[in-house]
């Protein structure tokens, strides 16, 4: 039973990620089961879409926290951050887009104190990387952050498209995320 209603809850956030208004039916298509078992387990969409949530939180906030205590290195967090946030893959984008979403804020203010707590800690670790000179300072944290989003996206896209090798998708990621913020050549490894 709990492997159907995983198998319902990735279905979800995959059909959800790509288009937000997809019908139930959708994601009981992609999940292999009918209508009628989704129901089983959901009784409807908001039930649905919390579970979701629960699911994403706890998948993101965990590979973003093994990443930061992964290195005691900065710029090594930064770069073990970005391979977290393409890891979750269709999780971290789904993510993303449900904090952008103020319709749905009051629904998912936990979700979001959460996502904050977690963008809080990346956002201190680009201002330090700013404070040592290693990450320029003429961008804000804010941009920084779209950028990183954006980097995250279109991997995924390359990713889910196979317009890239797979064993060299991260390593672009990385390679163009770092020289869009400024940091030399020299420093990445």
């Amino acid at each position: 039973m709990e492997a159907t209603k995983k198998k319902i809850i990735d279905a979800a956030i995959v059909i959800f990620n790509n288009d937000p208004s997809a019908g139930l039916e959708a994601v009981a298509d992609k999940a292999n089961i009918t209508t009628r078992t989704l129901f089983r387990y959901f009784k409807d969409r908001a039930v649905l879409l919390e579970h979701c949530r629960q699911e994403m939180t706890q998948t993101c906030k965990a590979a973003m926290m093994a990443a930061f205590d992964a290195s005691d290195i900065p710029l090594k967090q930064l770069e073990l951050t970005l391979y977290a946030c393409i890891d979750c893959g269709s999780k971290y984008a789904f993510y993303d887009k449900m904090n952008q979403q103020s319709s749905t804020a009051p629904l998912i203010s936990d979700f979001r104190q959460e996502y904050f707590s977690i963008q809080k800690k990346w956002f201190d670790l680009i201002t330090a990387l700013q404070k040592k000179g290693m990450v320029t300072d003429f961008f804000t944290v804010e941009w920084i952050y779209q950028l990183f989003s954006g980097m995250i996206t279109v991997t995924l896209q390359a990713i889910n498209t196979g317009t890239v090798a797979l064993g060299n998708v991260k390593k672009f990621a990385w390679y163009a995320f770092s020289q869009s913020i400024g940091i030399k050549t020299s420093e990445i490894k």
